[in-house]
């Protein structure tokens, strides 16, 4: 929610509530991929980046997959024009989200193992924000050996920070979303969506992560 939201909730409840109440009672005929799906065109249209990641999550947690994301947008063409589809596009492929990748036998490239450090330098249950191979992971050493994290929030991509990570969590500098490094899942909120897991192996002290 941005502040300006927050300060009218807060200066004008009874205003705000009757809004939200008009939200929800003009969708509540549509299941809810169908609301979500019309809130991520508005949120292109409005070119909101916030909204835009907060809504395409939410589509894709109610069961979107990522073509009928696209039919939609490509359906809204009329009122989005292409410029507004061509930003949502560049915001969907900064959020590197698996299911908007492109199939290897399209893209001909396979996946492979990427040297990211060696075992000595990432402390125990200590977090380490790693680049390599033009990509920036998490990863979290612990008794049970070394787990390789996407390094972005999947509630809007933002960024996770090493010094963000206390006691094996790991939580969003921006909306605060937190989430349990040994296992990957959001622990607040409940039900949130899990951070990306990426395959780990560890070769003679050399830890590799494979994409």
């Amino acid at each position: 929610m941005s502040r300006a939201l927050d300060y009218l909730i807060k200066t004008r409840p009874e205003a705000m509530e009757h809004y939200f109440q008009f939200l929800k009672r003009a969708g509540e005929h549509l299941d809810p991929k169908t609301r979500a799906l019309i809130s991520v065109i508005t949120k292109v249209h409005a070119q909101t980046g916030p909204g835009f990641r907060q809504y395409l999550k939410r589509a894709l947690d109610t069961g979107a997959s990522a073509d009928e994301v696209i039919d939609a947008l490509m359906m809204a063409f009329p009122a989005l024009g292409l410029t507004r589809i061509v930003w949502a596009i560049d915001q969907i492929l900064e959020m590197d989200l698996p299911e908007f990748r492109l199939p290897e036998r399209e893209s001909g490239k396979e996946e492979e193992w990427h040297e990211v450090a060696t075992l000595q330098e990432l402390p125990k249950e200590k977090g380490s924000v790693i680049e390599a191979g033009g990509r920036t992971l998490l990863l979290w050493r612990d008794e049970e050996g070394v787990k390789a994290w996407d390094n972005h929030c999947p509630h809007q991509g933002t960024p996770l920070r090493a010094e963000d990570v206390k006691g094996g969590w790991v939580c969003c500098p921006l909306h605060f979303w937190t989430f349990d490094l040994a296992t990957g899942r959001c622990v607040e909120p409940p039900g949130g969506s899990s951070l990306q897991a990426l395959p780990v192996r560890v070769r003679e002290g050399r830890v590799e992560v494979r994409w």
